[in-house]
């Protein structure tokens, strides 16, 4: 029987006996158990979804230690721009001990509330609303301007006319 467990945001395949090597977690006592689980498996049936919440995997605690060092390497080349450091993550070595598929029990079906008989005169379905018309007025009611859309034309932003009288250039007009 196998498990998929999450523990310190990776997922692990796991089985009685095997020995992980998980990210550090703080636990009170010598055991740990994980719950809810992602996928149970029991001689070849798969469980998963509710079948699966009801499952529990106990492990057992063996201590911690640091995991194998990483090394970090940044650079940028032509600026002499070059920085070394290395990172070991703390874990915990656990054991498991056992993974049990439990079975939870049965809940009596409630007995249904009798429904009340529907009225004798219904109202009749309101008709659907008429489209709003469109408009390009924004929320404060005002008329907003379209931006430009053809070449050359622009606002008063980027000195360009707004109405394109031939050229597209800046403002025809005369400096002195």
């Amino acid at each position: 029987m196998y498990a998929v467990i999450k523990a310190g945001g990776k997922q692990h395949k796991v089985k009685t006996g095997d020995v992980l090597e998980i990210e550090l977690m703080q636990a009170d006592g010598d055991t740990v158990t994980f719950q809810p689980l992602l996928v149970v498996d029991d001689d070849g049936k798969t469980h998963y979804g509710k079948e699966a919440a009801q499952a529990v995997v106990t492990a057992k605690l063996l201590g911690e230690q640091k995991g194998d060092k990483v090394h970090v390497f940044k650079y940028k080349n032509k600026s002499g721009y070059a920085r070394r450091q290395g990172h070991r993550q703390l874990m915990t070595l656990i054991e498991i001990a056992e993974v049990k598929l439990g079975s939870a029990p049965k809940r009596a079906a409630a007995p249904k509330a009798e429904k009340k008989p529907a009225k004798d005169e219904a109202e009749p379905p309101s008709p659907p609303r008429p489209p709003r018309p469109r408009s390009s007025a924004g929320p404060s009611g005002r008329l907003e301007h379209a931006m430009a859309h053809k070449k050359g034309g622009g606002s008063s932003r980027n000195g360009r006319d707004s109405s394109p009288s031939g050229s597209g250039s800046r403002c025809s007009a005369v400096r002195r």
